[in-house]
């Protein structure tokens, strides 16, 4: 996965999917059905539309205000890493792999509640 600005040192970063042959919108789509929500977003000489692009914002300030640390952002990145897989695979059921991923997140989440 290529990280526009080579590394994730910021609170906001875009992730290139052209070498994955996946659109922003179909993994803003799959992602959100998972509970992960990112944005997508078009990555720098993009070749498709920007109502499609190729590419995803990831931002963190509010899994860090329910107080992820390092641990649970490898945990998101690799169920992220695993829906690129699935769409970017011909025979991966996209369904299943949100359904997975759909039931880590919220038990990750329940650990992190958010306080009113």
């Amino acid at each position: 996965i290529d990280i526009v600005s080579n590394g994730t040192s910021n609170h906001m970063f875009l992730v290139n999917l052209i070498k994955n042959d996946v659109t922003g919108k179909d993994l803003e789509a799959a992602l959100g059905e998972a509970f992960i929500t990112v944005n997508k977003n078009s990555v720098p000489n993009d070749p498709k539309s920007p109502f499609v692009t190729s590419g995803i914002r990831i931002g963190t300030p509010a899994v860090t205000r329910r107080g992820f640390k390092e641990e649970e952002f490898k945990f998101i990145g690799e169920k992220i890493s695993t829906v690129i897989n699935a769409l970017s695979s011909s025979n991966a059921d996209i369904s299943m792999t949100e359904s997975s991923i759909l039931k880590d997140v919220t038990e990750l989440c329940s650990k992190f509640p958010i306080y009113k």
